[in-house]
């Protein structure tokens, strides 16, 4: 359908909604397209990129988040030690996450499909 504005007839487009990808979804496109750019183009070019990405960095966080949850109770680190020594609590809580994320960047991310 069309419209007039200003004396020309302007098509009604509407614009797709953007896939609501954050960090691992951002990171899983990165890695397809330089490295598996035969998929990703396939991917693309079928619709089925955005709905891949939004599910990889669902999974990815959901990972993350059980993850570091899982390894603080195993090692101990809680809000009283948060209460007792702020400092050693922020150092292992980066330990842990950074370890969390390596684990899931290499079991959802940096994969073949």
């Amino acid at each position: 359908t069309y419209r007039m504005e200003n004396g020309y007839r302007l098509p009604n487009l509407d614009v797709p909604e953007a896939p609501k990808v954050g960090k691992y979804g951002m990171l899983r496109r990165s890695y397809l397209k330089n490295h598996r750019s035969a998929y990703y183009t396939g991917m693309l070019l079928s619709g089925r990129l955005d709905a891949h990405l939004e599910k990889i960095d669902r999974g990815a966080t959901e990972m993350v988040e059980r993850l570091t949850a899982q390894m603080a109770r195993e090692q101990g680190v809680t809000e009283e030690l948060k209460a007792s020594d702020e400092m050693k609590w922020v150092g292992l809580m980066n330990n842990i996450q950074a370890a969390a994320e390596e684990a899931t960047l290499a079991e959802l991310i940096y994969t073949d499909v």
